[in-house]
């Protein structure tokens, strides 16, 4: 008997930038509700408005990260971690090697 009162996660899903764009625009028309939006297409109300947010502040109607300041400040961030690591490795290596010559 499965769990009572508990309902199974959604499975994670992804969309397109047009599918976005489609969904965001459907918003601003007016004619539904974001909730009526996210229903009609069985979408999580959070996601739609997150979507509706972010396309707000890449039209500059909204103060926030843009969606390529977003892409640049992850690619920046990994390129970051990794550098990090390859100090640490560095930094071993060397004091193995300084073990190593004495």
């Amino acid at each position: 008997m499965e769990s009572m009162g508990k309902k199974k996660p959604r499975p994670r899903r992804s969309f397109t930038p047009e599918f976005k764009a489609e969904i965001v625009e459907l918003c601003r028309r007016g004619d539904r509700s974001v909730g009526q939006v996210a229903k009609d297409f069985e979408l999580t109300e959070t996601a739609v408005r997150d979507w509706v947010r972010l396309a707000e502040v890449d039209a500059g109607e909204r103060e926030g990260l843009t969606s390529g300041e977003r892409e640049e400040l992850a690619r920046l961030r990994q390129e970051n971690r990794r550098l990090r690591e390859d100090v640490d490795i560095l930094r071993r290596a060397t004091a193995f090697f300084a073990k190593e010559t004495r």
